[in-house]
């Protein structure tokens, strides 16, 4: 779920092109959910390989990072370790939603509904160990790294960011800026027409950034105040936020209350819910210090053995993927020698 922030915070469209040379952290949980939510057939069912695997995530990590490595932007990405006590409640709500959307989407195959059929099938995805450890051998073979979290992923991500290891977070949630990430990209690689999940239309999408200094100069806001709007509206750790309360409604209160503590209104349900271990969690969360990623060269000969022999990927896409980075490489060498020539 993630907060949501809505259209009061301001955001940038940008082209890819300008974060060529970056270094992003990416919430891993989060980007290969989307891969699994939307990279399926026409009836909902996920790729798979000859042997009945599921294969959505592996094709959707390696043509995006493919398509990434080629701008020379770097990810890192983050993985979830144990959950926060705080968000218990969210994570049954979720397993209760992907077992109910499960079983309708049994009843939609049966009565012959492909178009409900995908949307519940979507609804009901799931990330598996399996899926996880193939992603992280796949992301061994290109060279990209990736790091076990000791808690949430994007909290992880967003402190390495705080302390300029890498340039920013890449997500599609805004639970980022409440971690204290400097810089949040979203729909990174996304751009045009997008199907959105579980639901039959189109949107137009394209790359945005959010600058946390923006946004709290503009809604006039301290970083605290920003973590107390985020309560209001609901996060993962209080998901059902505070009854007819928005992102626009939830910043007129704090400017001019200046903290939850002295929202009248909400004094009552305030007393419900651990505000101050929420607020804690945000503004100091649970992340290792201090972490180096080391970005190494892609093995093609690894990648293909992973993808066309293990997942019965096409060998000519692999290897034409694998082509396009070396012309990068070759333009990059040509460059230096020019330059020192």
């Amino acid at each position: 779920m993630g907060v949501d922030l809505g259209d009061i915070i301001p955001r940038r469209k940008v082209e890819l092109v300008s974060l060529s040379n970056k270094k992003l952290a990416v919430d891993a949980y989060n980007t290969l959910y989307q891969f699994l939510a939307i990279i399926r057939g026409v009836g909902g069912e996920h790729l798979k390989d000859s042997s009945g695997r599921v294969t959505s995530h592996l094709s959707g990590l390696f043509y995006r990072n493919i398509n990434l490595m080629e701008l020379n932007i770097k990810l890192v990405y983050v993985f979830d370790g144990v959950p926060p006590e705080l968000k218990t409640e969210e994570i049954q709500r979720r397993r209760k939603v992907r077992e109910e959307a499960g079983r309708h989407y049994v009843e939609a195959v049966a009565a012959g509904d492909m178009t409900s059929a995908r949307k519940y099938a979507e609804a009901s995805t799931s990330l598996r160990n399996d899926m996880i450890s193939d992603s992280k051998r796949l992301l061994d073979a290109m060279g990209i790294p990736w790091i076990d979290a000791p808690s949430e992923g994007e909290a992880q991500a967003s402190v390495m960011a705080s302390e300029g290891t890498v340039d920013g977070v890449a997500s599609q949630d805004h639970d980022s800026l409440l971690f204290g990430a400097p810089l949040l990209v979203r729909n990174i690689t996304i751009s045009g027409r997008r199907r959105l999940p579980s639901k039959n239309i189109f949107i137009e999408v394209e790359p945005e950034t959010i600058s946390e200094a923006e946004t709290l100069r503009d809604l006039q806001l301290t970083r605290e105040q920003l973590v107390d709007l985020g309560i209001l509206v609901g996060t993962d750790f209080n998901p059902d936020g505070f009854k007819g309360i928005g992102p626009a409604r939830a910043l007129k209160f704090l400017r001019a209350s200046g903290s939850l503590e002295k929202i009248e209104p909400i004094r009552e349900e305030l007393a419900k819910i651990n505000y101050p271990a929420i607020r804690e969690l945000f503004l100091s969360p649970p992340a290792d210090r201090g972490i180096k990623p080391v970005w190494k060269e892609y093995k093609a000969d690894a990648v293909k053995a992973f993808l066309v022999d293990e997942h019965s990927f096409s060998a000519e896409r692999v290897d034409a993927a694998a082509k396009r980075l070396a012309g990068v490489e070759s333009a990059k060498n040509e460059s230096l020698e020019k330059w020192f020539g």
